[in-house]
Formats: C-alpha cells, structure tokens, sequence
C-alpha cells in the first residue's frame, strides 16, 4: 500500500474527522456560557458559514415545502440534543457526557426499526441489554451531584437516535449541506424561541442570547463551529467515498475514547472519576464495538448526520 493510497488516506480522514469531533465535549466544558447560548451561538455561526455556499442555495430553492418542514423538525430534534449534551458536560463533565453519547447506539438500535422501516434486531436489542450493566457502574463511580449529567446525557443520545433514524428515512430528498443548513438553521430559530422559557423549564441550562461572548469564549466558539463542525463534516464526506460502512462505524466508534482521554489530559477529569465510572465506560465500549462486528456491512447514505452529532452511527 503506497502513501498516495487513497484508502489509506480515506482511513486517516476519517480518525482526524472523529478526534476533532471528540474535542467538542472539551470545548464545551471550556466555554463559560451556559448551554442554551453555547448551542445557539454554535448553530448560528455554522448556518452563516453554509449560507455563503451557492450550492446551499441551490438546493433550498429546489426543495419542496413540505420537505424542507420535515427536515425543520428534525433540526429541532438536533437542537435539543446538542442542548441536553453540552448541559450533561456542565452538570458533570466531558467524560461523562461522551460516555452516554455511546448510548445513542443502543437507543437507535430500539428507535430505528419503527422510524427508518427496517426489520428489529434482537442482536442489537441484546447489545443494548448488555450496555445496562456498565450504566449502572457508570453511575455508581460518580459523585452524587454528578448524576444528573448522566440523566440528562442519556437523553441528549435519545435525541440522537430520533434524528438519526428521521433523517435515515429522508435522506435520499436532498443535498447533504442543503440538508444541515435547514436542520441547523430550524434549530436555531427554535432555541431563540424557547429561550424566554428556559428560566422556568431547566434553570441550569438558561442564558443570555444577546449578550455577545467574551474574547476567550468567542475563540474557543469559532474553534467548535468550523474546526470541529464545519470541516470535519467536509472532510467525511471526502474520506466516505474510499471507505466502508463497516471501517467508517469502528472509527466513528472511538470518539467516546478520544474525548475521555483528551478529558484526562486536557481537563484532569481522571481525578473526578473513580476505577468504577472507567470499567462502566469500558464494558459500554465493548457493546458498541460489538456492533459493527455483528451486523453486515451497508452502504453508507446518510451522511448529513455526521454533522449534527456528537454520536455518529454512520455505519447504517
């Protein structure tokens, strides 16, 4: 294999793609703005930086009404995944939050047959009954006041599942950026919206959308927007063309590891966490990886996804 392999080159992509997408959890913990205007913040400026594509425009003057409602919900979905995820790194922490993003797999696993029309799995249905054990471990190696980040992880990867599977099923309508823009922008306009409201529904997630970001958290925002959504999702789609569905989902499968050891180094969450929380992660893992061992490799067609997710279960 020369190094002008373009497999090989593909493979290389694909793991730069998942590392940047690990670095999101440290990014959350490292901006001080709540969650709400974290999300906000991050959908607007990933919307303003696809809006200046022609072809993005292209594709929202062909899409139909209809369709392009579809998709609005979905965004919303995406909102709310992204909201629950960064309040899951502020109400524990990075560690914790990438592992319930491993969850997604077991919750798309239950929500897929009925949204995507597919045949259930009970190969996947088992895997999910195996990853309940190492929750509970998860769980019992956390502080008290931790827990709830765990809660809320959790449902920051139901989230993922319900969309993942809603775009599986609509994927094939429209370009993939056209796709992320509408999702993305319908988020965005449901976050400003749900804003006023947020004081009284979840307190610890609320904030100011209209103050502007201080210069740090500016920075570390326009990191998160374009150095770990915009460009590793451009680049994916270049490496997905040389790869396997099989290949894509084992390396997709390592973000929890790379956002848990970037944690370590980065944050030294290793000193919030006890050998319990880590052998909970490492039988969660293992279920994970067991996935894409135990199903038949398919066709990768619904890429879009691996820009509105921190749990990427591309390998469907």
């Amino acid at each position: 294999m020369t190094s002008h392999d373009p497999a090989r080159t593909a493979h290389l992509q694909i793991h730069l793609c998942v590392l940047l997408w690990g670095f999101t959890a440290i990014l959350g913990k490292l901006i001080t703005l709540a969650a709400l205007p974290l999300v906000w913040w991050r959908m607007l400026l990933v919307v303003a930086a696809l809006l200046l594509v022609p072809r993005v425009w292209r594709g929202l003057r062909a899409m139909p009404a209809r369709l392009m409602l579809a998709y609005a919900g979905v965004g919303v979905l995406v909102a709310l995944h992204w909201l629950t995820f960064y309040g899951a790194i502020k109400l524990a922490n990075a560690s914790v939050a990438a592992t319930c993003m491993a969850l997604a797999t077991v919750f798309t696993a239950l929500v897929e047959p009925r949204l995507a029309n597919r045949r259930f799995s009970r190969t996947e249905l088992l895997l999910g009954i195996a990853v309940l054990p190492g929750v509970a471990m998860v769980v019992g190696g956390l502080s008290p006041d931790m827990r709830i980040g765990v809660a809320v992880g959790a449902l920051s990867s139901l989230f993922v599942a319900f969309f993942a599977s809603l775009n599986k099923r609509l994927v094939q309508h429209a370009d993939p950026l056209t796709v992320t823009t509408v999702e993305l922008g319908a988020g965005t306009v449901a976050l400003t919206l749900l804003a006023p409201a947020m004081p009284w529904i979840f307190p610890a997630f609320a904030g100011d959308l209209l103050v502007l970001p201080s210069t740090g958290d500016a920075g570390w925002l326009l990191l998160l927007a374009f150095a770990c959504t915009l460009f590793p999702f451009a680049l994916s789609l270049v490496a997905l063309r040389h790869i396997s569905a099989f290949t894509a989902q084992m390396a997709v499968n390592l973000e929890p590891v790379y956002a848990i050891v970037l944690a370590m180094l980065l944050l030294g969450e290793q000193h919030e966490l006890t050998g319990l929380f880590y052998a909970g992660v490492a039988i969660i893992l293992m279920a994970v990886f067991a996935h894409p061992l135990l199903q038949r490799p398919r066709r990768i067609d619904h890429v879009e996804v691996l820009g509105t997710s921190e749990a990427k279960r591309i390998g469907d």
